[in-house]
This record gives structure tokens, sequence and C-alpha cells, in this order.
């Protein structure tokens, strides 16, 4: 009994990592709290636990006793203290063991799901992968294997809480380790990512090695490496930029599939003015401005996309502001443009600190040129206000002119309609008394002649009154042609003798 009280011992410190001396002290000491609780009388008590013999020595006050004499409330006490001292070793385990692997990838099952967030089987403990570290899009069922990286360990009092995500742009630097070799063996690097989980990452890398191609090497032959990793991400798509030390090249390298033709740099503001064509213009923002913000994190500069049309306007503006300040010439508008400032906003933005620092320019004449540029600023401001309120004004306008015609044509005929034609609740009650009426009850409905009066009979030889559905009948029957009238010639009575 005792070596299977051993192999008991060794599979529970294997299977919750537990060390063994601390398991076995643990056993000890509850063993000796239950002889403490067995002997009340009891001034010293000592219990010994060897593992090289497999037995267990107890002794109250120095006399050697037997730990089966022992009650059956000492053993479950010491039954609890040994099931919480265990717990508090494993979960103490569990907490060194994650904490090391945070950042890293593992591999889980999904248990359930609890209102979008999931709980996932990660080997020895459960890992919570909440909503927003899912990637937007994917569906998870209860059973299904995923890979998820450690994003966060806390120890709570009962319990050891894991973080886990999808959605972290780390989870993309680990998958790129293990797909592709010379990434995990520091070959290539991955200098610096942005991403959109579930629709779109940039990747810049680099290579330390001149014989190794850093882009060939994370597509794979025929894509196959890149294939797996965007799979694995369902759909997401990855863009694997070359990284350079130049911020030019690589804000151009960043923006591709567009093709860029100039781009101007203020470092001072840290922003990049990027001139593309206008063909190109819709490519390089992309969809909702994807790429362009992509680019922009992915580079660390502020990017402004502009047209070449754009791009000259803010140039002619910025220059005829300047030159309105006594003392500026086209050499210092030169050295401002080279500067980055590409716009009257850009200096205004600036301050004078700066071009007096770097271009040695003149302080008043600095101060009226930042001056001069914040008036235009306002100017340009006040004409767009304005030119909005015009719109706005001409859009209420042709609102009202093409509302009145459409009331004006439609009124008189509504109106021309009740005149002529009565509705038929006023000629006749909506609802008709349908009992049988007897043979002097005339009262129940209004006679027609009450209404509207019955013309009298027509005499014999009068021609009948021409009314509009009449004309209507006579215009639908056709027409016979009369015979021509007889002229005077011909002997017929003059027009004044017939009368």
């Amino acid at each position: 009994m005792n070596q299977e009280l051993m192999r008991i011992i060794d599979s529970i410190c294997r299977d919750k990592n537990i060390d063994r001396d601390s398991l076995v002290a643990d056993i000890e000491v509850a063993m000796t709290g239950a002889i403490r609780k067995h002997y009340e009388d009891a001034e010293e008590a000592e219990v010994v636990l060897d593992m090289a013999q497999g037995e267990i020595k107890a002794t109250v006050d120095g006399q050697p006793i037997d730990v089966r004499v022992l009650g059956r409330i000492a053993a479950q006490a010491a039954k609890q203290t040994i099931i919480q001292k265990t717990r508090e070793r494993e979960r103490s385990s569990i907490f060194e063991d994650f904490t090391a692997r945070r950042g890293t990838i593992v591999t889980g099952s999904v248990i359930r799901s609890e209102g979008g967030n999931l709980l996932v089987n990660i080997g020895r403990t459960e890992g919570f992968l909440p909503r927003s570290e899912q990637i937007p899009g994917e569906t998870h069922a209860v059973g299904d294997r995923l890979r998820v990286l450690v994003l966060e360990v806390r120890e709570q009092p009962n319990q050891v809480k894991i973080i886990l995500s999808r959605s972290s742009p780390e989870f993309i630097l680990r998958l790129f380790e293990l797909e592709v070799p010379e990434v995990a063996e520091h070959i290539i690097e991955l200098k610096t990512l942005a991403r959109e989980a579930g629709y779109r990452t940039k990747v810049a890398v680099a290579s330390i090695d001149s014989k190794v191609d850093a882009v060939g090497a994370c597509v794979g032959v025929r894509g196959s490496r890149i294939k797996n990793i965007v799979e694995e991400l369902g759909g997401e798509k990855i863009d694997i930029v070359r990284w350079n030390e130049s911020s030019q090249i690589l804000i151009q390298n960043a923006l591709k599939p567009a093709e860029v033709q100039e781009i101007a740099l203020c470092f001072e503001l840290d922003k990049a003015t990027v001139v593309v064509a206008e063909d190109q213009l819709s490519l390089a923002i992309g969809k909702r401005g994807q790429n362009v913000r992509l680019a922009a994190r992915l580079t660390g500069w502020d990017v402004d996309i502009l047209t070449p049309m754009e791009y000259s306007k803010h140039l002619e503006n910025l220059e005829h502001t300047l030159k309105q300040v006594e003392g500026v010439d086209d050499v210092l508008v030169d050295k401002l443009i080279v500067f980055g400032c590409i716009s009257v906003g850009d200096i205004d933005e600036i301050g004078p600190e700066p071009l007096v620092k770097e271009l040695e320019l003149d302080p008043e004449l600095t101060e009226r040129l930042v001056e001069e540029c914040g008036e235009e600023i306002i100017r340009q401001e006040e004409e767009r206000e304005a030119q909005e309120k015009a719109k706005a004004e001409e859009a209420r306008v042709a609102a009202e002119a093409g509302h009145e015609p459409k009331s004006a044509a439609t009124a008189p005929g509504f109106v021309a309609d009740t005149t002529t034609e009565s509705p038929p609740d006023e000629t006749m009650p909506s609802t008709v008394n349908r009992q049988p009426l007897a043979a002097d009850d005339t009262t129940t409905e209004s006679p027609p002649d009450e209404t509207m009066p019955e013309p009298p009979p027509p005499d014999e030889g009068a021609t009948p009154p021409v009314t509009a559905a009449t004309e209507e009948i006579q215009a639908s029957e056709p027409r016979e042609t009369p015979e021509p009238a007889p002229t005077e010639s011909e002997g017929a009575t003059p027009a004044d003798e017939r009368v």
C-alpha cells in the first residue's frame, strides 16, 4: 500500500506540475494537524513521510503511533488540508507557467460560448477569449480547434485568468515565426507591423543576409507560406513590404500597389505629403481609407495624399500668401518648401521657433509670415462657410420653387372636381336600411326628385337638350354627312323668308 501511495504522489506531481518535496511537506503538515485534532491533549506531534522506504512515521510526545488509528474526522480534516494545499500549488504553477509563455501561440479547443466570449481548453487550464480579441466575422462552434495568443495572465484569489487573443498584431508575428523558418532563426526580421484584424495587414520585413530575399522567403514557393497564414486568419489580406531606412522609400513601398510621383517630408510635424496621379488616387487611399491608414501606422508618418492639381494649388496659395509679406523672395519660399511646408496650414502649425532655429530666419520676419498664414487660413474658412451657406440657400430656394408649381397645378383640379360632382355621402347615406318596406311606408329613403328634380317629358317635336354626355355619345358615334343645302339659284327660299 505504501508503494501505491508513492505512485499516487508521483502521478499528482507530474500531472499538476508540482514539486514533489513541496507536496510531501504539505502531506506531513496535514497529517500532523489531524493527529493534533485526534490527540487534543498532546503537546508535541510529528509526522515524517519516508519516500525512500515508503513509510509514514508519526509520533505523539515522542511515542510512535499508527496513523491508522486516527478517526474519520481527523482523516477528513487531513484530506481537506491536502486538497487545499494541492490546489494552491497547482494555481501557482499555472500562473508561473503561462506567465513565461505570455506572447506565444497555444492550441486549444472551444469548450463553450457565453455571449460571444469563448472559453478555450488550452491544456492544464481554460483560457478566456473575449469578443473584442476575436477576428471580426469569425464564428467558432464548440469543439473547434484554433490557435490563440496568450495575451495576458492575471492571478485572482480563486483562479488564474488567462486572456487569449486572435486580433492582436503580435499574433501575426508569431504565425510568421511558425510558418517561416528564416523568421524563427532571426535571418529575416519583421521590423514593423500594422493590422486591422479581419481586413488587412501590412508587414515590413528586412533580411540580415544579402543572399536571402526577405519578401520572397515570407511568401514562399507559389505563395505556400503566406497562404497558410492567410487561411489561419480566415482570408485576411497580408501585404509584405520591403523595409528601407529611407522614410521616402519606405512610404512609397507601404502605399503599394499605388504608384507615387512625389513625396515631401516635414520632420517637424512628422507629416508626409504624397502626390499620386488621378487614376492612382483611389488605389492609394484604399477602401474607406484603409491603405493609407495602414501605411501611416507602418511608417510612423502622418500621410496626406494629394493629386498634382491639389499639390500645385497648395504651393501657389503658399507662394502668394508669403509674398504679401515685405522681405520675402523666391529663395525664402523655396527654403520653406524644401523644409516640408507645402501649405499655409503647415507654417501656422509649425510656428516661428522651429523656422528660426532650423532655417536661421529673422525672428520678426518669421512672426509676420506665421501671422499672415494664420490670417489666410481664417479667410479660407470664411470663404468655405460662405460657399456652404450659399449652396444651402440655393438648395432651399430650388426646393421651394419645385414645390409651388406642383401645388398650383393640382389645387384647381381638385377644387373643380368637388364643385362639379357631389360626393356620394351627400346624395345617399352610407348605410341603407335593408328592412322590407310597408305598402304605405315611403319615408325611409329619399325619392330621387328630392335631391335632383326630374326633367319634364320632352315634347314630341322639341329638340332634346344637349348635355356633356350627349356630346360624348355623339362624338363617339359615326356621323352622317348632311346633304348640301340648295342655293338660291336652284330655287331655295332665302333665310329671311323662311323665318
